[in-house]
């Protein structure tokens, strides 16, 4: 049976075994065990843990699932560790680290919306969906979601990978930013592309979507053929850019990003045209 994820607001009233996903900053509790990890059941109180906030939010295979915000100064219980979420995607079940993901968004939504933006009264979890609501002024609030495009440009065999200013030596990526107000994703698309690196695109189409929990993103991704123009990189949040083809990469991002599922694509289809790759 596939594992899957389904969404709650109101706990179950029968007694089943949870998960319990507790963060203490940006990382979450786990039990490592070898080369995996799980997560804990227990409640953070018997764990002698202290929780700022908790939520129900769904349920894994069946399995009530909650958050815990936890204080700074809180400690791993006895054969547990607090470990950041990107290093636990190789450890975890890919649908439990996404919901993993989903629970950290949760927890950072606790976090920084905790009064009401018109009146400044505190706010109180609504009872019937994913959103706080404001007593006094009946303002309600949803948790952040903050939609970015991330695109592939091509030129025949070659793909365009930059380098942002905070990237590591020799580590690459497809182009990505934020979608302004009044954007429509493709318009982000060719406007990101112009100001980075300053050519255009043509025959823009949509590839997929991933929620990026750091700590709140959407990534909606597009591959693009390019059109016209020579890089020219921005100088501010780009540092270098250039066209690679399949064989003469760089360093590129991990397989937990939807920017290595794009590449991985691209590689796939270029081996498929030479006959070294068989659908």
């Amino acid at each position: 049976m596939t594992a899957h994820f389904i969404s709650g607001i109101t706990p179950p009233r029968t007694i089943a075994k949870s998960l319990w996903f507790h963060f203490r900053g940006n990382e979450m509790l786990v039990i490592p065990s070898n080369d995996s990890v799980s997560i804990p059941s227990d409640e953070p109180e018997s764990l002698n843990l202290h929780p700022l906030h908790t939520r129900y939010f769904g349920a894994f295979n069946g399995r009530p699932c909650y958050t815990a915000d936890l204080p700074d100064d809180d400690e791993a219980p006895e054969g547990m560790a607090f470990r950041g979420l990107l290093l636990l995607y190789p450890l975890l079940s890919e649908n439990l680290f996404w919901a993993a993901g989903r629970a950290f968004q949760i927890v950072h939504f606790d976090r920084t919306c905790r009064f009401c933006s018109l009146c400044g009264t505190p706010l109180t979890q609504k009872s019937d969906e994913m959103a706080k609501i404001c007593p006094h002024c009946s303002l309600v609030i949803y948790p952040r979601i903050s939609p970015a495009i991330i695109v592939m440009v091509t030129r025949g065999n070659e793909i365009l990978l930059a380098r942002a200013q905070h990237f590591p030596d020799n580590f690459y990526s497809v182009l990505a930013g934020f979608v302004e107000p009044g954007e429509t994703l493709e318009e982000a698309v060719r406007r990101e592309i112009k100001e980075e690196v300053d050519i255009s695109v043509k025959n823009i189409r949509y590839f997929g979507s991933l929620p990026w929990p750091f700590p709140h993103s959407l990534m909606v991704a597009f591959i693009a053929d390019y059109a016209d123009g020579i890089i020219r990189i921005d100088g501010r949040e780009i540092v270098d850019a250039s066209w690679f083809s399949t064989d003469s990469l760089p360093r590129i991002p991990g397989r937990v990003s939807i920017a290595r599922r794009m590449i991985d694509w691209f590689i796939q289809q270029s081996e498929g045209e030479r006959g070294g790759y068989i659908s």
